[in-house]
């Protein structure tokens, strides 16, 4: 079957808008939650250093990959697979790698909105100053009654889910690009005041000592591992995103450095996040290794302490708020993209057709905790990584290196050889052992190496 030529598709109005949409793609709450804990876990510098080079040697070239299907086809993720794979000559069946970064974005989308209402509860409990003065048991206490009040999270999640929908169903540029352009500024103008003030009133030397001093003696196997999947999914790989807002690109981007200035923002607000949330850990005397409860209970007990806590915590959560919004409006385009392509339902349609079954699992998520953890795990164990080793095998053995080369036409001949030796050996491997790694933890299977 003839793939025929690009699909009616437009453009997006200007470099720095789709810039701001991918980056605030990639900018989400992986930075604000998953980062620093992550980091606290592990070390602190000694992972941000190899964080670093998983990034550069690992997601950077799957995000390139990504980037290069989308923006080849002009297509959803399923169509844009389908057809490159077609005009390299090789099975339609690779489409599979569209649906599965497509499927794991949906899922995702399924229990973060609830996330993010959370979120979105914590900077009116900030801004209200009811948490100030509280002791730090009663403000983890707070959040515990916060989930288990099912009501509330189901109308916080209601609430950002009609936002995420609302800004779909205006298209690509009325909708995406207009709303990221304004609200990814105002994010980084607001991080960077965030370091400021903890830098003023907080204890920033230890925060420096802390992310920028290696203690090579905490790394192990397990830091490896880590950093790998930190890396993998703060990007955001493996979701079909990339390929979705790649589809939209200009021929004359010039994507490597497109992909470097994505990948570049993505990793210094995961590292700048850190840098406003670790002097408030330290100054308060409090664990930055306290896991995943160091977002919505360290942090609100140290903000419950400090003067003016009620507003630099309402700051912060609503920086995180951004970020969450502007990730979730790139899941469900990716699906509103495809139902744009392959249903009679339109724009409009698709995102309230899918929107609507993308809030009903997620009112289910927050009924559910087993729930919650299924989407969670099957998403991130599975569909994301399986996502990023597909597109990874795709782009490195499946289409021709000429074709490559030529969707790569700004990359110069060492920038390409670098590339293509990730995308092919490096991308793979680092992949698959987070996808074994992942299915092992979640079926309680021990792998010596991780000892």
């Amino acid at each position: 079957m003839a793939m025929g030529g690009a699909s009616a598709h437009g453009t997006w109005s200007s470099r720095f808008g789709f810039l701001m949409a991918a980056i605030g793609s990639s900018v989400g709450l992986g930075n604000f939650w998953r980062f620093p804990y992550t980091a606290g876990e592990n070390g602190g510098a000694a992972f941000v250093l190899i964080y670093l080079v998983c990034v550069v040697l690992i997601a950077f070239p799957i995000l390139m990959a990504e980037l290069s299907v989308g923006r080849h086809a002009r297509r959803s993720a399923v169509g844009s697979t389908r057809k490159m794979a077609f005009d390299a000559g090789a099975s339609e069946m690779w489409s599979i790698t569209g649906w599965v970064g497509m499927a794991g974005g949906v899922m995702i989308l399924c229990f973060y909105s609830v996330v993010a209402g959370w979120v979105a509860a914590y900077v009116f409990k900030m801004l209200s100053g009811g948490m100030i003065g509280m002791e730090p048991s009663a403000v983890s206490d707070a959040f515990g009654q916060l989930v288990g009040d099912t009501r509330t999270v189901i109308l916080w999640h209601t609430a950002f889910m009609i936002v995420t929908v609302g800004i779909v169903c205006f298209g690509v540029i009325k909708g995406i690009e207009r709303t990221v352009s304004i609200l990814m500024p105002l994010f980084f103008l607001m991080l960077v005041g965030m370091v400021i003030y903890a830098g003023l009133t907080a204890d920033m030397g230890a925060a420096l000592q802390y992310l920028f001093a290696p203690d090579f003696s905490k790394i192990t196997a397990q830091t490896f591992l880590e950093a790998l999947g930190q890396a993998f999914f703060s990007i955001g790989v493996g979701s079909a995103i990339m390929i979705t807002y790649g589809s939209y690109l200009s021929r004359n981007d010039n994507l490597p450095q497109s992909a470097v200035i994505i990948a570049g923002a993505d990793t210094m607000v995961a590292i700048i996040a850190g840098l406003a949330i670790f002097p408030f850990v330290f100054a308060f005397g409090l664990s930055p290794d306290a896991g995943p409860g160091l977002f919505f209970q360290t942090l609100p007990s140290a903000f419950a302490q400090m003067p003016g806590g009620q507003w630099v915590g309402g700051a912060f959560f609503f920086l995180a708020l951004i970020a969450a919004l502007t990730s979730s409006i790139s899941l469900l385009q990716v699906i509103v993209a495809f139902g744009e392509e392959h249903t009679d339902f339109g724009r409009v349609g698709s995102a309230l057709f899918f929107g609507a079954i993308i809030y009903m699992f997620g009112i289910a998520a927050a009924f559910s905790g087993e729930f919650f953890d299924i989407l969670d795990k099957v998403s991130g164990t599975i569909l994301l990584p399986l996502g990023g080793f597909l597109i990874a095998l795709f782009t490195g053995w499946v289409v021709s290196k000429a074709l490559m080369q030529k969707e790569l036409p700004d990359a110069g001949s060492k920038f390409f050889a670098y590339w293509r030796f990730s995308i092919r050996w490096l991308a793979p491997v680092a992949v698959g052992l987070i996808i074994v790694t992942g299915l092992a933890s979640t079926f309680g299977f021990n792998l010596p190496f991780l000892n």
